[in-house]
Order: structure tokens, then C-alpha cells, then sequence
């Protein structure tokens, strides 16, 4: 008992617990908000969403490729949506982390998000928006 109690001293002054308590990978909604005011110049979100620039984005996560009624996409996204490109986790972390190298030819103006944190953030953000 002694050798528990000395460990979970020892855990807690060192911050040992808050390695368990916080996945490495935690996303933050609220955080994810911020981060996508740099979106905000050209696409939105919400009941009154609407495609501007790039497409609105509610829904987006689970969403293909290149769906959005009435949105003029690039023939690069027409593509990957014919090919079956769907906006799942993974392919909207690669494809914001950077757009160019994850779909060349491509027409985002965005150097993307390099802050892994930041990425997880905005994604938990947008799957908030239905």
C-alpha cells in the first residue's frame, strides 16, 4: 500500500496524471473555432451557410468529395471525388495540414494548418457543424 500511495505522490507532483487524464491527441471544439476564423474569408458554417469562395461546410465530415449542390469545384476535385474521395477524418487532417501536396492542381488558397493540435481542433470544430 505504502509503495502505491509513494507513486501516486510521486505521479502527481511530477504531472505524470495529466499524461493519463489528456489523450495526446485531445480535440477542442471551441479551440477548433478559433482556428477556423482564417476560414471564414471563404467558407462558413451553420443554419444560415452558405458557398462563397470555397463550398459551406456543414456536414462536411462524412461528406464526398465534391457535393455540395451548386458549388463550382476545380476539375482536381472532380477527380478525387470521382475516385471516391470521402471527407473523413484522416483525408480532412492531410488535406488541411496541406492542401497542395494532397491535392495537386488543386485551387485552395491555403498553406494549410502545420499545428497538429490546431488541425485536431478545427476538425473536432467541424464535425460540430451539421
Amino acid at each position: 500500500m505504502k509503495r502505491w500511495v509513494s507513486l501516486a505522490v510521486f505521479a502527481v507532483a511530477t504531472g505524470v496524471v495529466t499524461a493519463f487524464a489528456t489523450p495526446a491527441n485531445a480535440q477542442d471544439a471551441a479551440k477548433g473555432a478559433v482556428v477556423f476564423r482564417a476560414c471564414r474569408a471563404c467558407h462558413t458554417v451553420g443554419p444560415a451557410a452558405r458557398n462563397k469562395a470555397g463550398p459551406m461546410l456543414n456536414g462536411v465530415v462524412g461528406r464526398k468529395a465534391a457535393s455540395v449542390p451548386g458549388f463550382e469545384y476545380s476539375k482536381a476535385m472532380e477527380d478525387a471525388a470521382a475516385k471516391g474521395l470521402v471527407w473523413n477524418e484522416a483525408n480532412l487532417k492531410a488535406y488541411l495540414e496541406s492542401p497542395d501536396t494532397f491535392l495537386p492542381r488543386g485551387v485552395m488558397a491555403f498553406a494549410g494548418v502545420k499545428d497538429s493540435a490546431k488541425l485536431n481542433d478545427l476538425i473536432s470544430y467541424l464535425k460540430t457543424q451539421k
